[in-house]
């Protein structure tokens, strides 16, 4: 079965965010925890935190099918001590509200090298990064997003995701977000049948499907191979209609969440509805 969802507004607080799912048909949702360009944000309150679980609950989402993001700011594998120090201890408070408010998974962007530090010193900066926050909490998924590769982000090959994930200590608590936007701009062809298999084959032999915890799924504003990360609206980019109908239809994405990040809000009741419209399992 798919869980087709979309990252919701929390404006309100954050026990807004299942209702706002609610509303627009989904199955799954995604949502900030705390403000995603600031470094620190107020702790969140017993109140909201239970209210937070009640309305989960209520609303009918299971913490399996929630993919909260955190704060754009964060580098862990930043050059520099300070930024590092800085981004680990953001982390780690990301991975503890989860943990306040019964959620599973935490999704993030991997880092970046910003031209300053080895490829390979930094991935290895990335895992142990989430070694440290791991070690300090217990039972969410630290969840890292493909991306486009564009500056001098990482995690843009499933190679280099894999070798995060290698050297992370305890696999059972590492996963992988496959944002279909960045896949496909990172030179992954998943716009035609015969690139998508290769794509899924190549991710399935050198990750692993075991590890794939849930997906970003949007259009590409920019081309094959771009490594411009632009998402569009479903249909309306480079990837088209014929890549979301084979995804709809394939069991591989059955049972995670699958989260629209498209550039409108407004539409994305009728994103969801044309998406579950492509598969005969809803």
């Amino acid at each position: 079965m798919k869980y087709i969802g979309a990252h919701v507004s929390v404006e309100g607080g954050v026990a807004n965010a299942p209702l706002n799912a609610q509303k627009i048909g989904a199955k799954s949702f995604a949502l900030f925890t705390r403000n995603p360009n600031r470094w620190a944000s107020k702790p969140l309150s017993v109140k909201e935190i239970d209210l937070f679980r009640q309305n989960c609950v209520e609303c009918g989402y299971s913490p399996d099918f929630i993919l909260p993001h955190d704060s754009y700011l964060i580098n862990l594998g930043a050059p520099d001590p300070a930024k590092l120090e800085m981004s680990r201890n953001a982390f780690l408070d990301e991975m503890q509200r989860c943990e306040q408010l019964g959620l599973t998974m935490l999704n993030f962007h991997p880092g970046s090298h910003l031209n300053q530090m080895p490829i390979d010193e930094c991935l290895a900066r990335i895992a142990e990064s989430i070694n440290i926050t791991l070690d300090k909490t217990d039972g969410v998924k630290a969840v890292i997003e493909s991306t486009a590769g564009q500056g001098s982000n990482l995690g843009h090959s499933f190679e280099q995701l894999a070798t995060i994930i290698d050297k992370v200590e305890d696999k059972t608590r590492v996963g992988i977000c496959v944002d279909t936007c960045h896949t496909f701009a990172a030179g992954y062809d998943l716009a035609t049948p015969e690139g998508y298999q290769d794509a899924w084959n190549c991710f399935g032999e050198v990750i692993g499907f075991n590890y794939l915890s849930g997906m970003h799924i949007n259009d590409s504003k920019k081309g094959l191979g771009s490594r411009v990360d632009r998402h569009e609206l479903i249909g309306k980019g480079a990837l088209g209609l014929g890549f979301f109908r084979q995804l709809m239809a394939d069991s591989r994405m059955d049972n995670i969440p699958l989260i629209l990040e498209t550039p409108d809000p407004s539409i994305w009741a009728e994103e969801i509805e044309l998406l579950y419209n492509m598969t005969n399992k809803q």
